[in-house]
């Protein structure tokens, strides 16, 4: 892994990689120190206890993800299209299931913590409202209008879609076409457009 100058940041994409290979029960203070090749006793020197591991590397992820995408929405371009929101978002979807795979591996893990762990929660929150606000940004940019239930509903159905794209075997993912980066795309947006609005018959054609 790259020493990166920051050396809670090291230990936090460290814990991310063990999250995502050996699940919540694997993230040892031991097991992080090994994947980023520090001495034994430095991530409890950082978070001394299990909670604060998980805590760290919650906030370390939305840290990231809130920074993407107040980057993306302080650039978004005069000419988009709604085309071009399907575009990213289907793009999104690939990236879940490769560059960004460990990530939403320890995202799912850390939102099972995040049932017994406040703090946690909280953090994931912080996830969730960016990516709600960014929808309803998106879309206002094209002259359309997504209420903040809508754009919380599309990304439930992101989240539900990447866990399944990430879990389920190969054969069935296929099958169930979940492997379609675009056209879950259209139907996600679809799902989140106001009752009657120009997507809904993206949906109809999705179900159909």
């Amino acid at each position: 892994m790259p020493q990166r100058g920051n050396r809670r940041e090291l230990l936090a994409d460290a814990a991310i990689e063990v999250l995502a290979r050996e699940g919540g029960r694997g993230l040892t203070h031991r097991a992080i120190d090994r994947e980023a090749g520090v001495p034994e006793g430095t991530t409890k020197n950082y978070f001394p206890t299990r909670s604060a591991l998980f805590l760290a590397v919650a906030r370390y992820l939305a840290a990231q993800h809130t920074e993407a995408l107040d980057a993306l929405c302080n650039d978004i371009p005069p000419d988009l299209s709604s085309e071009d929101i399907t575009a990213l978002y289907a793009a999104m979807l690939r990236r879940m299931a490769t560059s960004a795979r460990s990530q939403f591996l320890a995202l799912f893990e850390l939102h099972l913590e995040a049932v017994r762990n406040p703090d946690v929660r909280a953090a994931l929150s912080a996830i969730t409202e960016a990516n709600v606000d960014t929808a309803v940004q998106l879309h206002s940019a094209v002259g359309r209008r997504i209420s903040r239930r809508g754009a919380g509903l599309l990304d439930a159905g992101m989240l539900g879609v990447a866990m399944s794209m990430l879990s389920l075997p190969e054969e069935l993912v296929s099958e169930l076409g979940l492997d379609d980066a675009d056209g879950l795309a259209r139907a996600l947006l679809a799902l989140g457009a106001p009752r009657g609005g120009p997507a809904i018959g993206v949906l109809r054609d999705a179900a159909g």
